[in-house]
């Protein structure tokens, strides 16, 4: 049992302190290395940790922890209370819905997907990882967070993934503004070159954001004409999710 404790708490701190070394855990735990390295080794083997793709000597959160969440969260009261909503839009607009949770300021994980029927279509599968800043669910989700903590996020290294990425700060914090104003967020082939979305936050009673409902759709259906049609459907979904939550 001793040993499941260890493993659990270097797990606990990869995830905290990724991408970690090997020297950085025997830092923080007072272990010896051998046994430090053999407890990664043990999670890596089992799809628990990853050796981070840049750097071969640092450990991060490997696939199995990201299936798990979504898996977890299914026997939810949020998934319950999402599931009949995200239905109806699919079913309104004949587009892909995703919902997506926020894990910390480190992503957005997709945790339920309804399908549209359509042969070109967006696909994420759950447990798939997006970054906050570069998509409609992470900017709606840090719409509703507090100064202090979109300033920490912004402080960080935002990576562009392609030319319509917002990796310049002040520019991500109007764009904020944006979405509080209009109440949803727009991702117009900011992450993957061809894929567009309109997200909204779905809120806890303190307004503090636990979700984000989104349609994802291809960019060659995207009609900036329709947008504000379909911000207001995602948005009205969203509400409905937050208030079948809450009650």
């Amino acid at each position: 049992m001793k040993s499941v404790t260890r493993s659990l708490r270097v797990l606990e701190a990869v995830a905290q302190h990724q991408p970690v070394t090997v020297g950085e855990l025997t830092k923080l735990f007072g272990l010896p290395k051998s046994t430090v390295q053999r407890t990664l080794v043990t999670l890596n083997e089992a799809g628990w940790l990853r050796a981070n793709r840049r750097d071969t000597t640092r450990w991060e959160i490997g696939a199995r922890v990201l299936a798990v969440r979504p898996a977890a969260l299914q026997g939810s009261s949020l998934f319950a209370a999402a599931r009949e909503p995200m239905v109806r839009l699919r079913d309104a607009l004949n587009e892909t819905i995703h919902l997506c949770v926020p894990d910390a300021l480190q992503c957005m994980v997709v945790v339920d997907r309804v399908d549209c029927d359509h042969p070109v279509r967006t696909f994420h599968a759950i447990g798939d990882t997006s970054p906050l800043h570069a998509t409609a669910t992470g900017h709606a989700v840090l719409a509703h967070l507090p100064k202090y903590e979109v300033d920490e996020f912004a402080a960080g290294t935002l990576e562009g993934y392609g030319e319509e990425t917002i990796t310049d700060p002040v520019e991500l914090r109007a764009e904020l503004r944006r979405v509080r104003d209009r109440g949803y967020a727009v991702n117009h082939n900011q992450y993957r070159p061809g894929v567009c979305a309109i997200a909204a936050a779905v809120l806890d009673g303190d307004g503090v954001p636990l979700a984000a409902v989104a349609v994802s759709l291809p960019d060659s259906r995207f009609d900036p004409d329709r947008l504000a049609e379909l911000g207001r459907l995602v948005t009205d979904t969203a509400a409905e999710i937050t208030a079948r939550h809450l009650g």
